[in-house]
């Protein structure tokens, strides 16, 4: 509103209405200007930055790209892990397996001779055999009373 007061022509102390119109149009410029430095100065700070703005993007892009890559290869490389950690368990329950089974084996043979031993010795000596039984059959009386 203080706009249209001014480019209003009224009379002035001095008389001249033109004078106040000429007095008007200096306040505008005097508005204009300082706003028109001021946008050369936004696109002047706009020419310079943009190409560092475009800079910026581009590496960011490039930075997710990287990441994306990064991501991969860990992923890779953790599923190459866990592989190699499965082959490995798996190998060393096989060797336990087989020491297990040839321990197995190793007992029953050594049990195996060890009842043909008897065995023998009871065919051999028959009479010892049942002595021996008997005199086994009273301590294991004698002890669980």
């Amino acid at each position: 509103m203080a706009d249209s007061d001014e480019t209003t022509p009224t009379a002035r102390p001095n008389g001249s209405a033109a004078a106040h119109a000429s007095t008007a149009s200096a306040p505008r410029s005097r508005r204009a200007s300082p706003a028109t430095p001021a946008r050369n100065t936004v696109r002047r700070v706009r020419a310079r930055t943009e190409p560092e703005v475009e800079s910026l993007e581009s590496e960011v892009e490039q930075l997710r790209a990287d990441l994306k890559s990064i991501t991969a290869t860990l992923n890779r490389m953790g599923q190459t892990a866990g592989n190699e950690l499965k082959s490995t368990a798996t190998a060393q329950a096989e060797d336990l397996k087989a020491r297990g089974q040839s321990a197995l084996d190793y007992a029953q043979d050594e049990f195996g001779q060890f009842e043909k031993q008897i065995k023998d010795t009871i065919r051999d000596k028959p009479l010892t055999a049942v002595a021996g039984a008997l005199a086994l059959g009273f301590i294991l009386a004698v002890v669980t009373r």
